[in-house]
């Protein structure tokens, strides 16, 4: 029920504006509130368009513990789609802040619990119309806000190579449940390392493609500028396969402008003897991050591209030490205004809103704040502080900035066709084993790792992250990134290097 508000009400909010305003002003104001709010009426009368929901489903299930040994998936179901397609048979794992119609959808975070979609994101009816079996919601972090494993309300999920070490975030359960052989194809998200991070930590395949290649539509955001949502699979040939299927505009999702898409599956074949390939040198040895063994086994792997034919020779981009403090001003303030303030879908954009998302969301977070995880209460504390001391000054200046970071890649481009460097300089590393972390510690493990990564939700060139190698039998992921629109490229080395079998994917039960 709408109603004007009362005169106390528009005191308050005219002095969070510092107007001052006579009691005759404020009495003004609120009879046009009053007559404005008429409009607001009517289109509450008025039926919004929605994506239809094409192929039927029941409501699933929630796994047994026993049934979930790793707290990798959400939700249970089984949608299948078209008879015939280019995913015939394949199941699919759906990360869990992703919308599929009549299946709960938690994000990670109490504050969801109980939400249902009421239309399937644009990924979703696409791997339906290829044919492909939607057989669950995959775990995902606290509204994917960590790049380790340990902050979803459900629980930590643990990786199958040693339960006691993280996975990485926040694709959590898409990464472990490839592993387990539970499923064939998994949806990632990534807007600082999402999809790289748990498929180093692995050992599966993933690719965060080109900024707006895969629409986002019907996907929790968290900033609109470094949004992206990608394929994860334990062969390079699926997720060419899958890119294929979920690649190209939608119609709705701003994000999305001149895309380009390609045949990546045909392409693999080509090999890459046409291709250079340059060994990023900020990408290793971080100072009290990297592992040497890391550093030491994706320069082994990247050596390996010469004798498939390529040149490999060293590069340097001097600015991409500089990537992750140019990100972590857009992430900070750019996700408190869109994720908070927004309460989980902003303003100012063209495209499909998931509206009771919205509402859903914002009842949330508005009675159960202190349930929200220390990387979001940071966000909310420091984007404040921000906001009201220096305006939005170094969101701007950090979005001017990465035009700079992007051309500074776009130069190296010119010189080699491909960007090799360590997905993370370390290892797995364990989880925490107590609940009781102070926030310091909370964001050290969840956002601290991401500093070769994250440069590329800002300029939104393509990663691929592959595993290259095992060091004290945990695997080693190499990430591969090219110019815009590159992903056949990209995959072509993936799918080269795979088959020299320098490292194999193999189920872990």
């Amino acid at each position: 029920m709408l109603r004007t508000p009362t005169a106390d009400e528009l005191r308050r909010i005219a002095a969070e504006h510092r107007l001052h305003l006579s009691d005759a002003e404020l009495e003004s104001f609120r009879r046009l509130i009053g007559r404005a709010l008429e409009s607001y009426r009517r289109v509450d009368r008025l039926a919004a368009p929605a994506p239809a929901v094409a192929y039927p489903r029941g409501p699933g299930y929630r796994p047994r513990p026993e049934d979930n040994p790793y707290n990798a998936w959400y939700w249970r179901c089984s949608i299948r789609g078209a008879a015939d397609g280019a995913l015939s048979g394949k199941r699919v794992a759906i990360k869990d802040n992703v919308c599929v119609a009549g299946i709960p959808m938690m994000n990670g975070s109490s504050i969801l619990e109980g939400y249902v979609p009421e239309f399937d994101a644009t990924i979703v009816t696409r791997i339906l119309d290829a044919g492909g079996e939607i057989i669950g919601k995959s775990t995902c972090e606290n509204l994917c806000f960590s790049g380790s494993s340990f902050t979803s309300d459900t629980g930590p999920v643990r990786n199958p190579h040693d339960p006691a070490r993280s996975v990485g975030g926040s694709s959590t359960g898409s990464a472990v449940l490839l592993l387990l052989g539970a499923c064939d194809m998994a949806i990632g998200g990534d807007q600082g390392g999402s999809i790289a991070h748990p498929c180093a930590w692995t050992g599966v395949y993933g690719l965060k493609p080109t900024y707006g290649l895969v629409p986002y539509t019907g996907i929790f955001p968290i900033e609109h500028t470094l949004d992206h949502i990608g394929p994860m699979a334990r062969t390079v040939e699926d997720v060419a396969v899958l890119l294929e299927v979920l690649a190209g505009p939608d119609g709705l999702d701003p994000r999305q402008r001149d895309v380009q898409t390609d045949r990546y599956h045909a392409r693999l074949a080509e090999g890459v003897r046409t291709l250079r390939i340059g060994m990023l040198e900020e990408g290793f040895n971080w100072p009290d991050r990297s592992e040497a063994d890391v550093d030491a086994a994706v320069r082994a792997a990247a050596e390996a591209f010469a004798d498939l034919g390529a040149t490999v020779r060293s590069m340097s981009v001097p600015l991409h030490r500089c990537g992750y403090d140019i990100w972590n001003c857009i992430a900070v303030e750019g996700a408190a205004a869109l994720m908070v303030d927004g309460n989980s879908m902003g303003t100012n954009w063209k495209g499909q809103y998931s509206v009771s998302m919205l509402e859903a969301f914002a009842r949330g977070r508005l009675c159960e704040a202190d349930s929200l995880p220390d990387t979001v209460k940071f966000v909310m504390l420091m984007a404040r502080h921000m906001r009201e001391q220096y305006h939005g000054r170094y969101y701007a200046k950090a979005q001017n900035l990465g035009r700079m970071l992007t051309q500074a890649y776009e130069e190296a481009f010119r010189e080699v066709d491909i960007l090799v460097f360590p997905t993370l300089p370390m290892k797995a590393i364990p989880l925490p084993t107590t609940d009781e972390l102070t926030p310091e510690e909370c964001l050290e493990s969840g956002l601290g790792i991401n500093h070769n990564t994250c440069p590329f939700n800002v300029t939104g060139h393509p990663a691929l992250t592959l595993p290259c190698a095992t060091s004290e039998g945990l695997p080693v992921g190499m990430t591969l990134v090219g110019p815009a629109w590159s992903e056949a490229a990209l995959l072509r080395a993936g799918h080269a290097f795979e088959r020299t079998g320098a490292y194999t994917v193999s189920r872990v039960s």
